[in-house]
């Protein structure tokens, strides 16, 4: 079935856009297709849309704990130890992202933002029913948090710009993989800015929404 691009309520998901993204190095614990960091920077403009629009922005965070032990089977395959969370790279990228103190946050711990987080209820809070997903990679975090916000009957769209990969293979495969699960999840950044442009909520709508708004910062 052919659906709008929003259908309802949307929400901006920017999923690990973290300050180590844009540092240079020779190798890293976790392989970056070409122009990952291009990519990553470009999602500051629908950022930048959907705060315009009245669109709830939401910043997810990949963090692990020094002693690594909240990393179970993810050091099993093709990545090395990252993100720790006495690492300032780490940090959200506050300045290729124009992430604030006031915006939404949820740590995860795990490539799904919905996996032992609460991210669901912040979700429920806020009567979200699209979730616009841009950020990396493409193939694990991205593609995982679709999944589950599949499951979870979210109306889900990745902003294909806007997204990178581990390869551009692999980054490929996701972007089919998740059009295979909702027929026109893959949109480009102009598609989702003129979309989110004319979904802007009224000043009224904007009032009702505040005291929820309040619940996970």
């Amino acid at each position: 079935m052919q659906r709008q691009l929003i259908e309802g309520r949307a929400a901006l998901i920017v999923i690990d856009i973290q300050a180590g993204t844009f540092v240079e190095k020779d190798e890293r614990a976790i392989p970056h297709m070409p122009d990952y960091a291009e990519r990553m920077a470009l999602a500051k403009t629908a950022i930048n849309g959907a705060r315009a629009s009245g669109i709830p922005v939401i910043f997810i965070q990949e963090v692990h704990r020094p002693d690594l032990v909240d990393f179970g089977r993810e050091l099993d395959g093709d990545e090395d130890v990252h993100c720790l969370e006495d690492n300032p790279e780490t940090a959200i990228a506050v300045e290729q992202t124009g992430f604030t103190p006031r915006d939404y946050l949820i740590k995860k711990r795990r490539y799904s933002a919905f996996f032992g987080t609460d991210f669901e209820i912040l979700l429920r809070g806020l009567r979200v029913d699209t979730l616009l997903l841009c950020g990396g990679l493409t193939d694990v975090c991205v593609h995982y948090t679709f999944v589950d916000g599949h499951q979870s009957d979210y109306f889900c769209r990745v902003i294909e710009d806007c997204v990178a990969g581990s390869s551009i293979e692999a980054h490929e495969a996701a972007l089919r993989a998740m059009e295979y699960l909702q027929t026109g999840a893959r949109r480009s950044l102009d598609e989702v800015m003129t979309a989110m442009k004319a979904h802007a909520p009224s000043i009224e709508t904007r009032t009702q929404a505040t005291p929820a708004a309040a619940i996970a910062h």
